[in-house]
């Protein structure tokens, strides 16, 4: 397996990155110690986000539970009448996904779970809907509007035996309804609605080919990620602290004393240890980018390279900012083998010193590199590292056979390698 792995150190000051069900910042044991953690969901979601944000047209997939919303706009553009683009929009929705009672704020009904899809995907859908479903669809409209019409009007009746033929003839129509919502399901098969979504390319939604899919109804629309994460840990020990605050009631009469509301907040400092992995075989393969071209792939890799670098979870960023940029990034690419972490460099974790963290960080971590090239020959066919400009004269011994580079030679370097 052809692949591309990220090795960085980046320390994060006071800050909550990621939170659990307490609202604690998540922590792990490593090494028999408390470490920071930072789930791999919360930064990919931010790496997303940033990747989104740099290349719109290439990483333009959406994770919601909206998706007959969705269905049901592309639907009305093709010229559906609005209530029946919901009514086929639900059927189709159904078949993805199993729907859910509740409406959102606009009224229409949501899936379950959240699902990725791209506009790619749902304008295949919306344009794979037949003269037949369309027509199936309309008479379940008229059914539903001919039973609700009566519902009211039976709402007036007060004569019991006219109430009693009310109810057959109710009877009636509710059948009726379920017949045409049988034709409707009939009309619009399970096959054509999975083989509109494969017939799309992901060209506008590399987020979905990089990140993946699951979709539990139907293995077959599921999409295996490229990419590979995991949590970011501390590479010391690591307590979560407590910060109690109070906030000042700005109208307060001077008679009454103390604050307007007090409160607590956990938060900690780390410097953390993150590792990504990209799979450049599958990302080549029909089932994510094979569709691009090579210039396109390359696009592709090169903004999830620099966000996954630059990205940072944004959680409390308006309370206590943890923005910062890595100390050191490791780019390796290897031509066969899967992803190797190189974790195990702080299994005994730093201690504190007056110096910090980073620099022992770094040199643990490359010499960590070393030891499993010459133990187990792994090969690289690139090893470089962009490491901050302050640092370079404390770590130059420490780094052996990894080069030294500014980050757009290093990005540069992995990208030539995307096939």
């Amino acid at each position: 397996m052809k692949h591309l792995e990220l090795h960085i150190i980046q320390s994060v000051p006071v800050a909550c990155l990621n939170r659990d069900d307490l609202n604690s910042p998540k922590t792990a044991i490593f090494g028999g110690v408390q470490r920071a953690r930072v789930s791999s969901q919360s930064w990919k979601r931010a790496i997303r986000e940033m990747a989104k944000e740099s290349a719109p047209e290439l990483f333009n997939g959406d994770r919601t539970r909206r998706m007959v919303k969705e269905l049901a706009t592309r639907l009305e553009n093709n010229n559906f009448v609005k209530n029946i683009a919901v009514i086929v929009a639900e059927q189709i929705a159904g078949i993805v996904e199993t729907l859910d009672s509740k409406t959102d704020t606009d009224g229409y009904k949501k899936i379950k779970t959240l699902m990725f899809f791209s506009p790619a995907e749902y304008d295949a859908i919306a344009n794979a809907i037949s003269d037949e479903v369309r027509a199936a669809a309309a008479k379940v409209a008229s059914s539903s509007n001919a039973l609700e019409a009566f519902k009211d009007d039976m709402k007036a009746i007060q004569d019991e035996k006219k109430k009693e033929m009310a109810k057959k003839d109710l009877e009636k129509k509710e059948a009726d309804l379920e017949k045409t919502q049988k034709a409707l399901g009939k009309a619009l098969s399970d096959k054509s609605i999975r083989d509109a979504i494969k017939s799309a390319q992901l060209k506008d939604a590399a987020d979905i080919a990089l990140f993946g899919r699951m979709v539990a109804n139907d293995h077959s629309l599921t999409v295996e990620a490229a990419s590979m994460f995991s949590h970011a840990l501390s590479t010391h020990k690591v307590d979560n602290e407590i910060d109690f605050f109070a906030a000042v009631d700005e109208l307060q009469s001077k008679a009454d004393a103390g604050a307007g509301m007090t409160g607590t907040l956990e938060f900690n400092s780390a410097t953390y240890y993150r590792f990504a992995a990209l799979n450049l075989d599958m990302l080549k393969d029909s089932a994510h980018l094979g569709s691009m071209f090579k210039e396109e792939r390359q696009t592709v890799v090169r903004t999830f390279v620099e966000a996954t670098i630059k990205a940072i979870p944004g959680a409390h960023k308006y309370t206590i900012n943890g923005y910062t940029m890595p100390s050191f990034v490791l780019g390796v690419v290897r031509e066969k083998g899967h992803p190797i972490q190189l974790v195990n460099a702080f299994e005994s974790p730093l201690r504190p010193s007056m110096k910090g963290f980073v620099v022992e960080s770094i040199n643990r971590m490359s010499a960590e590199y070393a030891d499993l090239e010459a133990t187990w020959g792994i090969d690289s066919v690139f090893a470089k590292a962009a490491v901050q400009g302050s640092l370079k004269e404390q770590i130059n011994d420490s780094l052996c056979s990894i080069e030294p580079c500014p980050l757009d030679k290093l990005i540069d370097g992995m990208v030539e390698h995307v096939i």
